[in-house]
């Protein structure tokens, strides 16, 4: 017993450098709710001894062409490891798909054959846990992705990361020495994971505010999509909550999403005319109408604003003064330009050469 436990001691691996100074890096990347995380180990195009290998990389045994036998471990012909020492591995909190090509949520060792002409090919292996590829075995293929590589900027150090990242895709890529090689990752059912992931916490402690379920309904809205459980959502956030100006305007959204003008615009004119609701709110709102072409309706939000706040001299008249304008009446618009630059209030003073470039445009074209 004592010789076995002095054996398991001595197997264990002390602490120090990594094999060849190669050092351990990690990068990140977030693809709407999927994680997306490469752990590598990271080569020089100088050698640990100090050669420049610059224009030796590619098709040597550093990173050598196609699958090839390596003399050791499984004995299969082999692609390059994508790194140094362990696995480069690369891993998906949910599915996704790569160049195309579907591949389940999960911890794949990646691996790529380079080749002198034509494409690359990317491949991913269920065996995530060996050392370089030594122990590859084709039969573990989860997917293989043919790529073209790419003339890159000088980069000493092996380097992953992700570019031409959009909210439902990215593409990874691999650079190193004078070469880039890329792989586009997408999210097919973004906005669906997002749908579980709410569902889910606001069956949670965020159910317990109503702000969240108005939250959930704008999401639904500003998609178009889930429309009939978003307005149930914003029913909850009214119930649980009480009525006011957010809750209401995100019912609002839903019904306009749904295609119910006439009911979307009753919700918005119970909602500005709330109590509670401030005078930036049914601004706001009336810039809304005026962005979508609703000029008619805009004007009558900005003149309630005026009516309902006398005491605000600023923001009502910058609503009628851009109501006007959109109007096309020119000397009423001038009139309530004048009169919100007269009453700039100073958290607005820094923007007081855009309002008055808007009144010199309208007096110049008069």
């Amino acid at each position: 017993m004592g010789v076995f436990t002095i054996s398991a001691l001595f197997a264990q691996q002390l602490s120090g450098p990594p094999s060849g100074d190669n050092q351990k890096s990690r990068v990140t990347q977030w693809i709407g709710p999927v994680e997306v995380t490469v752990n590598y180990s990271s080569p020089d195009v100088h050698a640990p001894n100090g050669d420049d290998r610059k224009g030796k990389i590619w098709g040597t045994p550093v990173a050598h062409y196609g699958f090839v036998d390596q003399g050791f471990g499984a004995g299969n012909p082999a692609p390059w490891r994508a790194g140094a020492n362990e696995n480069t591995t690369i891993t998906f909190s949910h599915d996704v798909k790569i160049e195309g090509k579907d591949l389940k949520a999960g911890t794949y060792g990646l691996f790529l054959a380079v080749q002198k002409e034509g494409p690359w090919t990317w491949v991913f292996s269920k065996n995530n846990a060996s050392w370089g590829s030594y122990f590859y075995n084709p039969a573990e293929d989860a997917l293989r992705a043919d790529v073209t590589p790419q003339d890159g900027a000088y980069t000493e150090n092996l380097t992953y990361g992700f570019d031409d990242r959009k909210s439902n895709a990215a593409t990874a890529y691999l650079q190193w020495e004078l070469k880039k090689i890329s792989f586009k990752i997408e999210v097919s059912n973004v906005n669906d994971l997002y749908l579980a992931a709410i569902r889910d916490e606001l069956r949670s402690s965020p159910g317990f505010d109503p702000r969240n379920f108005s939250n959930a309904a704008i999401f639904c809205a500003n998609k178009k999509i889930n429309l009939e459980e978003g307005l149930t959502w914003a029913d909850k956030a009214i119930t649980n909550g009480g009525e006011d100006f957010n809750a209401l305007s995100a019912k609002s959204l839903v019904l306009m999403a749904m295609g119910k003008g006439p009911e979307s615009a009753a919700v918005m004119d119970k909602a500005i005319k709330l109590p509670s609701t401030n005078v930036a709110q049914v601004h706001q709102y009336g810039r809304t109408l005026l962005n979508g072409g609703f000029k008619e309706k805009a004007m009558e939000v900005f003149q309630y604003n005026a009516k309902a706040h006398p005491t605000e001299k600023f923001t009502p008249n910058v609503g009628l003064a851009r109501g006007y304008t959109a109007m096309g009446d020119k000397k009423n618009a001038i009139k309530y330009w004048e009169l919100a630059i007269q009453n700039i209030p100073e958290n607005q003073k820094a923007n007081a050469a855009f309002y008055e470039g808007e009144l010199k445009k309208l007096k110049e074209s008069m």
